[in-house]
């Protein structure tokens, strides 16, 4: 990222705080112990900062380098997918609301890796309703006891649950076979069967005794928005 962006975002912050009434140029400059003209010219554009002067606003707003940075831009730089150079394919597990919600899995959210067969991975087919193609294809997710519950004895508490999210359509895969999806609810992973009736997502439950919950798509939202993936492999613990 060049310096000149840390300046721009460095503005982007300072006004922020200037209009949510938390600061003003008057109190930056004495805080900096610059002119009041030098500061008005940076919040303006009309002139930059020294490595010096960054340095010291970043310090009395108790600012750091990483706040000026694009979180996108760290997810990417901070994602890990180790190589593989056998006939396995490492694929990372993750916890529920990150395989909803990060296109990209960072090292701080990765609970484990585990291996599947590149042939298996490579023979799946792939069903994108919009752009998926900066987002990890394939992730792992633990199901817990309240998920397990809603799709029992189809899915068991401990499974482990491998989500192609680059099939987020509503288009069966198999003739006459029901997908079963990961769909983001609350910023986290509910795992049901789903359709659509009008402006509404219906999560149907396999297991009959639990309820069916819908979810009012927001405005300018389709279903695939919220269809996380589709889960291509289920696994047990003994």
């Amino acid at each position: 990222m060049k310096f000149k962006i840390l300046q721009d975002n460095l503005r982007k912050l300072l006004w922020e705080r200037i209009e949510a009434g938390e600061l003003s140029g008057l109190q930056l400059a004495q805080q900096t112990g610059f002119k009041q003209a030098h500061i008005s010219n940076f919040l303006n554009r009309k002139r930059g900062l020294s490595l010096e002067g960054m340095d010291k606003v970043l310090s009395v707003q108790h600012l750091s380098v990483l706040d000026l940075l694009d979180p996108a831009e760290v997810n990417k730089r901070a994602s890990i997918l180790p190589p593989s150079a056998d006939e396995f394919e490492n694929v990372l597990l993750t916890d529920l609301s990150t395989a909803a919600t990060q296109p990209l899995i960072t090292t701080m959210h990765v609970k484990d890796i585990l291996k599947f067969k590149k042939t298996f991975l490579h023979k799946l087919k792939a069903e994108s309703d919009g752009d998926r193609s900066s987002w990890h294809r394939f992730v792992l997710i633990k199901l817990d006891a309240r998920e397990a519950l809603s799709m029992h004895p189809r899915l068991m508490p401990g499974a482990t649950l491998l989500i192609d999210r680059h099939y987020n359509a509503l288009k069966p895969y198999r003739k006459g076979e029901l997908n079963m999806y990961a769909v983001l609810k609350s910023d986290t992973c509910a795992v049901r069967y789903v359709e659509v009736a009008g402006s509404e997502l219906i999560l149907r439950p396999h297991n009959q005794s639990s309820p069916i919950e819908v979810i009012a798509l927001a405005d300018g939202k389709r279903a695939a928005d919220y269809l996380v993936g589709r889960i291509c492999h289920v696994s047990s613990e003994a």
